[in-house]
């Protein structure tokens, strides 16, 4: 069962009850990230989601880690472009434990001089290790350029420049107005009682300010591009993509389906195409990054030289197909069949039933059942998909983005049409 109080402070407790399981999963999602921050303050989200564990009012940085590992809990904090989580996971009755522990971070941390400027050397570590993971370095290239000039496309981690000029004052500032109770949503999913769980959101947060509300989003607009970054590598790394839909489009399923008939499984076109039947490349997938007012599918590979413009026309030819010719109705069936399983399979799990829980609230504020998502698989036909291949698949939206020696790739072959 799920439920849902608003406290008065406008923060938004909601939480799914799981009889039979001996955890919970707690979550505190602060709905500000990346695409929040203004250009010179690009990073600040993530770093702010690092300091919070480096110390508090009440509680030392081994503290912190030492209270839940000693009840054999598991804590941990993500910063997206919409959002930061802090979550934790651990046996039920030590959810008081919990709560006041990321009360006390989230409110009370001190923000150390010297624990941040050790812990932006960390970030500046992160930021250079992307830069030489080729594979993590032409993802972050694909969305800089693919939303150029818009918010979501500034990398999550910030830039060795910006990050370099983060302040204490800075980051103080932006806790103050942006972690403030209309900008909270608590959740949990497990063995729980909801009043319980409310009770202790007013216990810990009561004393947060209400806020100002959300700022007002600008949609991003599309980028078609193509760039390169050279490197001494053995293979180029690619992404190429495409526009999708956004968090809450009601084509969303279509998209689900269409993605893993294209790139979202051993068996899916790209795989057995490039990888089996040509044997071009170790690693090729597609998958969906989608954000509440836009979207993008981009597929990623990576293969010699020689072989790179042979790749790119192949997945090119893939996916002229999808938008020219209906799926057979065996790939659908089979699509169908494995998203269906990978969702019934996370219901068994504390973590992603709370996940699953903030982000219909955040997109969709509504909760839609089991049986809900599985009618709306089941009710997508073969025409769905062609419908909506054609309307992604078009030349106009191309976004190619590589890695590599690009030098040594004939370039005429590159042909970045649909035809």
């Amino acid at each position: 069962m799920i439920q849902k109080t608003t406290l008065d402070n406008g923060i938004r407790v909601l939480t799914e009850q799981m009889p039979g399981v001996h955890s919970v999963t707690l979550g505190v999602w602060v709905l500000n990230g990346s695409r929040n921050e203004s250009p010179a303050q690009n990073g600040i989200s993530h770093f702010i989601e690092h300091m919070l564990f480096k110390g508090t009012e009440n509680r030392s940085a081994r503290d912190i880690a030492l209270e839940i590992d000693s009840v054999g809990g598991i804590l941990n904090a993500f910063t997206s472009r919409e959002y930061c989580c802090f979550h934790a996971k651990l046996l039920a009755e030590k959810i008081p434990l919990a709560m006041d522990l990321l009360a006390d971070v989230i409110l009370n941390s001190v923000f150390n001089l010297d624990e941040m400027e050790k812990e932006r050397r960390v970030i500046l570590q992160e930021i250079l290790m992307i830069e030489d993971d080729p594979e993590e370095l032409v993802h972050d290239l694909f969305s800089r350029r693919f939303w150029q000039g818009h918010p979501l496309g500034m990398p999550i981690q910030g830039t060795l420049e910006t990050v370099g000029g983060i302040s204490r004052d800075s980051l103080t500032a932006f806790v103050e107005e942006h972690f403030c109770g209309c900008n909270l949503l608590v959740c949990a999913a497990g063995n729980l009682e909801h009043a319980d769980i409310v009770d202790l959101v007013a216990a810990n947060f009561g004393r947060l300010s209400p806020g100002h509300g959300a700022v007002a989003k600008v949609p991003p607009l599309a980028t078609r591009s193509l760039d390169f970054i050279e490197r001494d590598l053995e293979q180029v790394h690619f992404c190429l993509g495409t526009c999708s839909l956004s968090q809450n489009h009601p084509d969303r399923f279509a998209s689900y389906l269409l993605n893993t008939i294209l790139g979202g499984s051993m068996s899916c076109r790209l795989f057995q195409k490039i990888r089996e039947e040509h044997g071009l490349a170790y690693s090729i997938y597609s998958y969906l990054n989608c954000h509440s007012d836009a979207g993008a599918m981009v597929i990623y590979s990576a293969t010699g030289n020689d072989n790179a413009a042979m790749v790119i026309s192949l997945i090119l030819q893939e996916l002229r197909k999808l938008s020219i010719e209906p799926v057979s109705e065996r790939e659908l069936t089979s699509a169908r069949e494995q998203l269906k399983g990978n969702l019934l399979l996370s219901f068994e799990s504390t973590e992603s039933r709370m996940m699953r829980l903030a982000k219909n609230e955040i997109y969709l504020g509504r909760y839609p059942s089991l049986m809900e998502i599985i009618a709306e698989f089941d009710r997508i036909g073969r025409d769905d998909l062609l419908r909506l291949s054609g309307e992604l698949f078009r030349d106009d939206f191309l976004n190619l983005q590589m890695v590599g020696r690009t030098g040594r790739i004939d370039f005429p072959l590159l042909d970045l049409t649909l035809g």
